[in-house]
C-alpha cells in the first residue's frame, strides 16, 4: 500500500508541470523540458514548456468575460502545421505583441487542451512567455516578456536552433501565395495586402485591399450585341465610395474588393486603415472585367505587423513604383491614338479622381472597355453633332466615364468617315479583332492608348456630385 501511494504521488496530475530535464543542483536555477509541439500534444491537461515560431498572428479582442484574449499559431520542426495558442490577460498590454510572423516565442506552464481539436491555453495566473526576433542575429535577448517569465541557460541554444530552422522554413509562405499582379480565376491562394477600407451593407462585408501591384488586364467577350458592350459598371459595390474615403486610396496599383457574407473577428482592427493582413484560402473571379475577391467558408484573415518579412518586401517594392505606367501596358502603348500634349506627364485615373480641384486636365494611359452608343447608325449621327459619345476608360487604379462631345466627334475619329470606317475605328478602340477564316473571335482585348482628358462640373452648387470627364486633344488613327 505504501509503495502504491508513493507511485501515485510521483505521477503527474492534470495541471502539473512536465518533469524537469535535470535537478537544479548547485546551480540554483530551474531547468525545464522544452517539448517539441508534437510531443506536447501527447500530454493533454499537463503544464508544458514550448519553444516555437509564431506562424500566424491573431487580433486582440475582449473575451466573453472581463479579460482580453489573443490567439497565435506556433510551429516547430515536429509540427510545421502548428497549433493555436490562446492567451488571456487583464488588459491588452499584457498580451504578446508579436513584431512579425517568424518570431520565436518561449512558453512556460501552458496547458494542452482538447476541445474538438488540440490547442494550447495560456493561463494568466501561472503561465508566462518571452518573445524573440526570428531573424538570424547575435541578439538573443527577448523584446517582450511577461512578468512571471524566467529564462534558462539553454534558451540561447534553442533560439539559435529555431532561427536556423526558420531560415530554411519561413512560416506562412506557400506555393499558392499570389500578388494582385498574378491573380488567376477560380484558384485558391493566399494574399498579403494592406487593408485600406472596410464597408458593411446588410450583412455583406467588402474589404478594400492593395499590395501596390496591378491586377491583370481582363479580356472581354467579343459580343457585337450593343447592350453587352455598353453595360460596363465603374465598380462592383452598389454605390461609389464617399469622396473622403476615395481620397485615402493610393494612386498607383489596383485596389481589390474582397467580398464575404460572414463576420470576420479581425474587422475591428482592419477598419483602422493601418494594418497589413494575410487573406488565406481566398478565390478570385472577374465580373464585367473587374477582379473580385471572395472569402469562402475555409478562408481566414491574419493580421501582419509592419515588420513582418512579407510586408517589408512589398513595401520596398512599392517605394520604387511611384508614377509608373500600368504593368499590362508594357513595353508600350499602341499607336492608334495621337494626343496634342506629348510632353505632358502621366497621370493615373485615381490621381484625377482624388485631385483637390474639380477641374483637372491630364494625359493618361487607358483602355476603352465600353462605348455608348456603339451601333453603326448612331455612330454615324455622332459626326453630324446629333449624338454625344460616352466611353468607359480603365486603368489599373479606376474606371471613369469620359465623353466625346458632339462638336468633337469628327476630330476624335479623324474626319467625317463612312459608317464602315467609323465602325472599324470603334472596333480598334474596343479591341475587337477582325474576322478571320476561323470565324468570329470569342474575346476582345482593348489596346492601351494615350488620351487627353479634362474634368468639369455641371452644377456649381454641387461641383463634386456633378463632376464629369471629357476627352480632348485626342485623335484615333486609321
Amino acid at each position: 500500500m505504501e509503495e502504491a501511494a508513493a507511485r501515485e504521488r510521483k505521477r503527474p496530475r492534470e495541471g502539473d508541470a512536465a518533469p524537469s530535464a535535470a535537478a537544479a543542483a548547485g546551480a540554483g536555477k530551474a531547468q525545464y523540458v522544452y517539448l517539441p509541439v508534437a510531443d506536447a500534444l501527447k500530454a493533454p491537461g499537463a503544464r508544458v514548456f514550448l519553444f516555437a515560431a509564431v506562424s500566424e498572428i491573431g487580433a486582440a479582442v475582449r473575451s466573453r468575460g472581463t479579460d482580453f484574449t489573443l490567439t497565435l499559431r506556433v510551429a516547430d520542426q515536429s509540427r510545421p502545421a502548428g497549433i493555436s495558442v490562446t492567451f488571456f490577460a487583464d488588459n491588452v498590454a499584457l498580451l504578446p505583441c508579436v513584431k512579425a510572423s517568424g518570431d520565436v516565442i518561449s512558453l512556460h506552464n501552458v496547458v494542452i487542451t482538447m476541445h474538438g481539436e488540440f490547442f494550447v491555453t495560456f493561463n494568466k495566473k501561472f503561465s508566462s512567455f518571452a518573445l524573440f526576433e526570428g531573424k538570424v542575429s547575435t541578439e538573443c535577448s527577448p523584446y517582450q516578456t511577461s512578468t512571471k517569465y524566467y529564462g534558462t541557460q539553454y534558451d540561447n541554444e534553442l533560439l539559435t536552433q529555431m532561427r536556423t530552422w526558420l531560415a530554411y522554413n519561413p512560416p506562412g509562405l506557400k506555393d499558392l501565395e499570389l500578388q494582385l499582379r498574378s491573380l488567376k480565376s477560380d484558384t485558391t491562394f493566399d494574399l498579403v495586402c494592406k487593408v485600406l477600407h472596410v464597408y458593411e451593407n446588410n450583412g455583406e462585408w467588402i474589404f478594400y485591399v492593395w499590395d501596390g501591384t496591378d491586377t491583370p488586364a481582363a479580356e472581354f467577350q467579343a459580343i457585337l450585341d450593343a447592350e453587352a458592350v455598353e453595360s460596363s459598371p465603374l465598380h462592383l459595390e452598389g454605390v461609389p465610395l464617399p469622396r473622403e474615403v476615395l481620397c485615402t486610396m493610393p494612386c498607383v496599383g489596383t485596389v481589390l474588393r474582397v467580398f464575404t457574407n460572414r463576420y470576420i473577428k479581425e474587422v475591428f482592427h482592419l477598419q483602422k486603415n493601418i494594418y497589413w493582413a494575410r487573406f488565406c484560402n481566398i478565390t478570385c473571379k472577374q465580373e464585367f472585367g473587374i477582379w473580385k475577391g471572395i472569402l469562402g467558408p475555409s478562408s481566414r484573415v491574419r493580421l501582419l505587423s509592419h515588420e513582418d518579412g512579407s510586408v517589408v518586401d512589398r513595401m520596398n517594392r512599392i517605394a520604387n513604383q511611384v508614377h509608373r505606367q500600368p504593368m499590362a501596358s508594357l513595353p508600350g502603348a499602341s499607336n492608334i491614338a495621337d494626343v496634342e500634349y506629348e510632353a505632358a506627364g502621366y497621370t493615373t485615373l485615381m490621381e484625377s479622381l482624388t485631385h483637390e480641384q474639380v477641374t483637372h486636365k491630364f494625359k493618361t494611359l487607358v483602355r476603352v472597355v465600353a462605348a455608348y452608343p456603339c451601333r453603326a447608325s448612331e455612330l454615324r449621327l455622332l459626326l453630324t453633332g446629333s449624338y454625344c459619345l460616352r466611353l468607359t476608360l480603365e486603368d489599373p487604379t479606376a474606371r471613369i466615364h469620359a465623353y466625346v462631345h458632339k462638336d468633337d466627334g469628327a476630330k476624335f475619329f479623324g474626319g467625317f468617315l463612312t459608317a464602315e470606317a467609323l465602325i472599324k475605328k470603334m472596333n480598334k478602340l474596343l479591341g475587337i479583332p477582325e474576322e478571320d477564316e476561323e470565324g468570329t473571335p470569342l474575346t476582345r482585348n482593348p489596346p492601351w492608348i494615350w488620351c487627353c482628358v479634362k474634368s468639369y462640373r455641371l452644377d456649381k452648387n454641387d461641383p463634386w456630385g456633378s463632376r464629369r470627364y471629357r476627352i480632348f486633344g485626342t485623335e484615333i488613327r486609321d
